[in-house]
């Protein structure tokens, strides 16, 4: 949730903020009100409660006189000090309530405006000039399958639409690629996780998803558990309820998992092939650090994804994404889009966001300072290699014999394997 101290100071940023996301401003004056309500219950229940113990004590002192009226006090106090509790309890639950509508406040340097309306910050590489080479590029799909890499079919015969195999060469590649991710995270300092991908409500919904109302989770209703679609959430709940000590630099984990998501939304797009399937697998970078470093490890999170991009050598772009298209819990978010040479545009391959102090907020994750008191760390999200990249690598590193060239930085991980033939 955001800084309530912060909102109260400056209401009009955080207007500012939802203005950009195109997001509904009553929310701003609706959790003012909820605060204003629940800082004023809990004063009372504690006013009335500092009375109550002040009846109490004077009880042993009154005098025989005084006692009956001295007890009946007390015991008036005693309800309205029951009722004061329970009106701050309901106060402190409709804050909370409110507070989780309320997206993070958006970055000053984002592009304002929606999906269309990011910035271009760079672009790394340059296409190949297919044509000039004297053939007409295949789609991955039509590569995977020739290379016995790919099988949608029987995904689909298995699992439904939007699944598949990945066979032989596939399954390899897609393992070299987690793998050097995996070794890149580790020599930058990461720690290696291999995460859960169900988590209970309060972990997905304190990393800033909506349980109640987000289409793209699965939920598995009979265990109240919920299928991950990036191991980002289990990792922001590994520290929840805890103080950490960053005295010695940021708590970066690197975690592989299995990701699911629903797809509600993507009806009609990218319906051939891997591009946006129910499941995949992933490496994510996650940091734990203090506020005031977060936007430097932000620039450290998309260097260590071109770190990553350089090894495959694929041709990308950076955007900065617009604020109506953040996540609810990112205040900015990089994204690095490989060139599909097929489609003759940018995909998406991975995306860095800075959730400030969102998501600690929610899930109780402090850090202690040097004069010894504790508030709110920044945490930050990064992919580092995922499934989709394999669609960009097949098509951007193809030979017109149909055969496709291992990129320099996957082949001590698949035996020194230069090229990969049609089967």
């Amino acid at each position: 949730m955001i800084d309530l101290r912060a909102l109260r100071e400056d209401p009009e940023q955080v207007r500012a903020s939802q203005r950009a996301r195109g997001a509904d401003e009553t929310l701003v004056d609706a959790l003012l009100e909820a605060d204003a309500r629940r800082r004023a219950s809990l004063a009372r229940f504690e006013e009335l409660r500092a009375e109550q113990k002040q009846v109490s004590r004077s009880v042993g002192k009154a005098s025989p006189e005084e006692r009956a009226t001295v007890l009946a006090r007390a015991k008036e106090l005693s309800e309205q000090v029951k009722a004061a509790e329970a009106e701050a309890g309901t106060a402190q639950a409709t804050l909370d309530d409110v507070a989780r509508t309320v997206p993070n406040v958006v970055h000053p340097a984002a592009p304002v405006g929606g999906e269309d309306d990011y910035a271009v910050l760079k672009h790394v590489g340059t296409p190949r000039d297919f044509a000039a080479e004297g053939f007409e590029p295949k789609d991955h799909l039509d590569l995977g399958e020739s290379l016995r890499a790919i099988d949608v079919p029987r995904g689909a015969k298995v699992s439904g639409a939007r699944f598949y195999f990945l066979t032989g060469i596939g399954a390899r590649l897609e393992l070299a690629l987690l793998n050097a991710a995996m070794d890149q995270a580790t020599a930058a300092g990461f720690v290696p996780m291999i995460t859960p991908t169900l988590v209970r409500p309060e972990t997905m919904q304190g990393t800033g998803f909506d349980v109640a109302h987000d289409a793209e989770i699965y939920r598995l209703e009979a265990d109240d558990l919920y299928l991950v679609g990036t191991s980002e959430v289990a990792l922001a709940g590994y520290h929840s309820g805890e103080i950490l000590d960053l005295s010695d630099g940021p708590l970066r984990y690197a975690g592989w998992s299995s990701c699911y998501r629903r797809e509600a939304g993507s009806h009609g797009k990218d319906t051939r092939g891997i591009i946006r399937v129910h499941q995949f697998n992933k490496v994510e970078m996650f940091s734990y650090v203090p506020l005031e470093e977060a936007e430097a490890e932000h620039e450290r999170l998309l260097a260590w994804e071109e770190e990553m991009l350089a090894k495959v050598e694929l041709p990308y772009r950076v955007i900065d994404t617009a604020a109506g298209d953040l996540g609810t819990s990112a205040a900015r978010k990089f994204d690095c889009e490989a060139w599909l040479p097929t489609q003759n545009r940018f995909m998406e391959v991975t995306s860095t966001s800075n959730c400030t102090t969102y998501q600690a907020r929610r899930l109780g994750v402090r850090e202690r300072t040097a004069s010894g008191e504790t508030r709110p760390v920044a945490t930050l999200n990064g992919t580092l290699a995922t499934t989709r990249w394999i669609v960009a690598i097949l098509e951007n590193h193809q030979q017109p014999d149909g055969s496709v060239r291992v990129p320099a930085g996957l082949r001590p991980y698949l035996g020194g394997l230069e090229v990969i033939e049609p089967a």
